[in-house]
This record gives structure tokens, C-alpha cells and sequence, in this order.
């Protein structure tokens, strides 16, 4: 139904905001980080009730990968650009690669195997751009995002019906990890207050309402494709309310690793795998 994919595209478009909002916000990583998922967990938990269950130890592993991602994801946005912080984290399918063999028994088709070199081609032009100390730190912190949010994926698709109560617990997580440092942060204003609870309610929260509304009728390869909408847009709100230009050659490794995964994805469709971009419950991605 075109009413399900139109919910796809606008929780891409919800995701895509991180990045601006972010570089908009006088708070420091690790406060943005805290309030936002503390904000998340709390929308996710009125808005699911399924969320709002206990986890089981798998549950919990995952909801950890979780947390992992979007702490990571708001300190990475903080040292580095916003587009090398979401291209960075889009090399999550290259770990799923490289780790669902061995966590779930699942082997890659020749297809899938022959993405890895390309991906990795990509995530090598980031770090050709001149780079000062702490943007290289942010785009290590990106590529830490990305592992955690593969390591989330594989969760999810183990635990299944527990993905709701993973985000809820996720978020939590998140927040109450990073609470300490993030009290001894700078005094909020009034911008930063609105910006903590737009990127809670709407930017995650409302964003996986929508995404798991979506993913009811429209197909997992489908809905993986359109949220690819996500790291194209990010870029794009950064430079025109914050005013941050990617480097040249992020720009280029950043849509080598979008092409990648459009054409990986693809390919599984036809080979009857399953994608291991952004697709199943998993993002009800993380976004990040």
C-alpha cells in the first residue's frame, strides 16, 4: 500500500534530522546521548505496550548492541562530520557479512561476499580527507556505531518478538549509561531543551512508530531500500541549518557504501536471502 511505504519514507526523513539537531545543540555528546534516549524510551513505552515486557538474556544482549549504537552515533556526531558519523555507521551490513556465520550459522551467498571489498573501499575514502585529531576519534566512534548496530541486528533477528521491549530497554540503557558525564555538562537553554525533546519524541520515537507501521504490509528488501533515504537526506539538513560541508572524499565513500548496499540488497532479494541492511525489526535504525 502506498500509505505503508509513505510511513517508511517519512521515518527515513524523522532519522535524517540527527545530524543538524546535533550540531545545533550547545550540549555536550554525552548529554544529547542521555536526554535523547531517556526521552525515546519513555515515547517508545506509552506508544507499544509490547515494549514495556521484560527481556529475556538475548533480549538483553541486544538491547546493549543497542544502546552501544546510539551513544556512539550522538559522540561520533559530536568529533566528525555528520556525514562521515552516518556513512560511517551504514557499514553495518559489512559486519552482518562477516559475523552471521558465526552468531546465527548463516553463510553469505558469493553475492553478499563480493560487496565486502566494495564497502571496504568506501569506508577507506573517509579517512582520506585532512582530518585534526578528535575527527578522526568521531569517525572511529562511527565505525564502533556501526559494529554495535550489526551486533543490534543480529539480536533482533534472534529474539524476534521481543524487538519492541529491546528498544524500550535499549533506550534506557542508552540514557542511564551516560547520565553521569552527562550532568557535568553545560547548562541547557531553551534550544537545547526543544531540540533533546524533538530528537526523542520524534527523531527516534516517532520514527520507529512509523517504521514498524510501515513494515506491516510493505516487504522487508522494499522498506530497506526506500529508509536509504535516511543518509542521503542527513548531509543535506547538516549543511543547510548548520552550515557543515562533508569532505570531498566522504562524499564519495559515503555513496559508494549507500550504492553497496542498494545492490547487495538487491541481490539477496533475487537469491531468496535475507537483507542485512536496515530492514526487519530490528530498526523498529536504530536508527541511529
Amino acid at each position: 500500500m502506498l500509505r505503508s511505504r509513505l510511513y517508511l519514507l517519512a521515518a527515513a526523513v524523522l532519522w535524517s534530522t540527527a545530524g543538524a539537531a546535533v550540531k545545533l545543540s550547545t550540549l555536550s555528546g554525552w548529554q544529547i546521548a542521555s536526554g535523547r534516549s531517556l526521552v525515546a524510551a519513555l515515547t517508545l513505552a506509552l506508544a507499544i505496550p509490547a515494549g514495556r515486557r521484560r527481556l529475556s538474556w538475548r533480549g538483553f544482549a541486544a538491547a546493549v548492541a543497542y544502546a552501544g549504537t546510539v551513544v556512539l552515533f550522538i559522540l561520533a556526531n559530536k568529533l566528525t562530520t555528520s556525514a562521515n558519523a552516518i556513512f560511517l555507521q551504514d557499514t553495518a551490513p559489512l559486519y552482518v557479512l562477516l559475523l552471521s556465520p558465526l552468531l546465527l550459522r548463516e553463510r553469505p551467498s558469493r553475492g553478499e561476499l563480493a560487496a565486502v571489498p566494495v564497502f571496504l573501499l568506501g569506508l577507506s575514502l573517509f579517512f582520506l580527507d585532512q582530518l585534526d585529531p578528535g575527527q578522526f576519534l568521531g569517525n572511529v566512534l562511527a565505525l564502533g556505531s556501526g559494529l554495535a548496530f550489526a551486533l543490534c541486528i543480529l539480536g533482533l533477528r534472534a529474539v524476534g518478538e521481543e524487538g519492541s521491549a529491546v528498544l524500550v530497554w535499549g533506550n534506557i540503557i542508552a540514557g542511564a549509561s551516560v547520565l553521569l558525564p552527562a550532568l557535568g555538562g553545560p547548562a541547557p537553554t531553551a534550544l537545547d531543551l526543544g531540540l533533546l525533546v524533538f530528537l526523542g519524541v520524534f527523531q527516534l520515537g516517532l520514527a520507529y512508530a512509523l517504521f514498524q507501521r510501515g513494515l506491516r504490509e510493505t516487504p522487508a528488501v522494499e522498506a530497506s531500500l526506500l529508509i536509504l533515504l535516511e543518509p542521503v537526506l542527513n548531509p543535506v539538513w547538516t549543511f543547510l541549518f548548520a552550515g557543515e560541508r562533508p569532505g570531498k572524499w566522504a562524499l564519495v565513500g559515503g555513496t559508494i557504501i549507500l550504492l553497496a548496499t542498494a545492490w547487495r540488497t538487491l541481490l539477496g532479494s533475487r537469491g531468496g536471502h535475507a537483507s542485512a541492511s536496515k530492514e526487519t525489526p530490528a530498526h523498529e535504525g536504530a536508527g541511529s
